[in-house]
């Protein structure tokens, strides 16, 4: 064994450590967990934890159905929520095959893959996730409308605000698992809060997003309320985004930087951004992965509806902030059109494979939007080429079907359990009777 798990095994008795929970995330983004005892873990760390495949939606199928869980030692962490002693402590797992071969259904592998890809052309991945979240009061019964928990706004600071409190209990539990908050506010819905993670390598944060989902919520139950991270709870309030700033580094040399060049881009972050503009209808199906995705999507506002860049434009789909003088290290750019519910392992996946294509194509970046992109006719959109992202699933699910890049990134496993599950999500929303309907014919028709 090595020393990170030697640290895990000394830590388990310094700690009073009775619990171990194993994490894992299946194909659609739901956190998975086991508990074994600490007795158990030396095993693990050699052997894996044997369960069943097939009972964990898209992993495998049941004439496959034997998978071990390796827990990964650099991220283990105890559980605040769960009280001091005994203790009990978390780690994310790789999923394998009996023969110890990686499972190509698991979405940590699916990034780690896309990773090493980079990393054999010298790139190193970095992101920094915006997440945005609603508060309510309660928990919300099937379709009735959610009592947001103020009616706060953007930036707003309200004496006595629970939102504050509970950011600042958020955030001190999220710190004690190593988990670095560098802003948080309320964001410009009633109740919508906003938590800024600080940049690190994409698979830790792909890991930190999942970890931030639960510490939410856990903190959000604890003071009696409700968090949700559907992308867009409210007919008439803002959605909630995930907008995600990435660069890559050679080493410690930001490869997005260039000094003198215009907004400081390098050809490496035009061709990137290229990447992901060419791409981005094919990967939507990926990076807003719900039916509820796309009413986010076409609400306006903040949330990019066309495929286009901006200097600081903050109605495209991806921005490039305002540079800081002698600050290269920190060039970088914002994906926008991410939602805080969607798988983060696959969406950074997707997200790096469209820039690297760009980059391996050396792809040519169209002219930049200055315009608000919402405040533009129809026909002005169409005169300055912007292609639009898909509405609904439906159309994110016909584009992403003929996706070579999607299928090359994904995996076919991944892929194609994707797709069908999407289908049927679709198929099942679109035989639903809404309020809308209800309200507006059952009296009339």
């Amino acid at each position: 064994m090595g020393k990170q798990e030697d640290f895990v095994l000394r830590a388990l008795e310094e700690r009073d450590v009775r619990f171990v929970r194993l994490w894992f995330t299946d194909v659609l983004g739901y956190l998975k967990s086991v508990a074994v005892a600490p007795q158990e873990l030396e095993g693990a760390f050699s052997e894996g934890i044997g369960f069943d495949g097939s009972a964990i939606e898209g992993l495998a199928r049941v004439t496959e159905a034997d998978m071990l869980l390796q827990p990964d030692p650099s991220t283990f962490q105890i559980l605040p929520w769960r009280g001091e002693s005994p203790a009990t402590a978390r780690m994310f797992c790789d999923i394998t095959m009996p023969d110890g071969s990686a499972s190509y259904a698991d979405p940590r592998f699916v990034l780690k893959r896309t990773l090493s890809m980079a990393a054999e052309k010298g790139f190193t991945f970095y992101t920094h996730p915006e997440i945005e979240f609603y508060l309510f009061n309660g928990r919300p019964g099937s379709g009735e409308e959610p009592v947001p928990v103020d009616r706060s706004g953007f930036f707003d600071h309200t004496a006595q605000s629970m939102g504050s409190d509970f950011r600042r209990e958020a955030i001190t539990m999220l710190e004690s698992m190593g988990i670095s908050v560098e802003f948080s506010h309320h964001e410009g819905g009633p109740g919508q809060q906003e938590i800024d993670l600080r940049y690190a390598d994409a698979l830790s944060t792909a890991d930190n997003v999942m970890t931030f989902r639960t510490v939410v919520r856990e903190v959000a139950l604890s003071q009696g309320i409700w968090a949700t991270f559907m992308p867009k709870p409210f007919t008439t309030h803002p959605g909630s985004g995930m907008h995600t700033h990435v660069s890559l580094f050679e080493g410690d040399r930001n490869a997005f930087f260039e000094a003198g060049a215009e907004y400081q881009l390098s050809k490496t972050a035009r061709h990137f951004i290229a990447g992901l503009l060419r791409h981005a209808p094919e990967i939507s199906v990926v990076t807003n992965q719900w039916v509820n995705s796309y009413k986010r999507l076409i609400g306006g506002g903040e949330a990019p509806s066309y495929v286009s860049w901006g200097h600081n434009n903050r109605s495209a789909m991806v921005r490039v902030p305002m540079y800081k003088p002698n600050k290269g290290q920190s060039t970088r750019i914002e994906v926008r059109s991410l939602d805080a519910a969607a798988n983060p392992y696959l969406a950074f996946a997707t997200i790096l494979g469209a820039g690297m294509k760009g980059l391996e194509e050396e792809y040519e970046l169209p002219r930049e939007t200055e315009d608000d992109v919402w405040s533009l006719t129809d026909a002005e959109r169409r005169a300055l080429g912007l292609e639009q992202l898909p509405l609904t699933l439906k159309e994110a699910i016909v584009v992403a079907e003929e996706s070579e890049l999607l299928a090359d990134t994904l995996g076919e496993h991944v892929y194609d359990f994707f797709l069908r599950n999407k289908r049927a999500e679709w198929e099942a929303y679109r035989g639903q009777v809404s309020a809308y309907e209800r309200d507006q014919m059952l009296s009339t028709l």
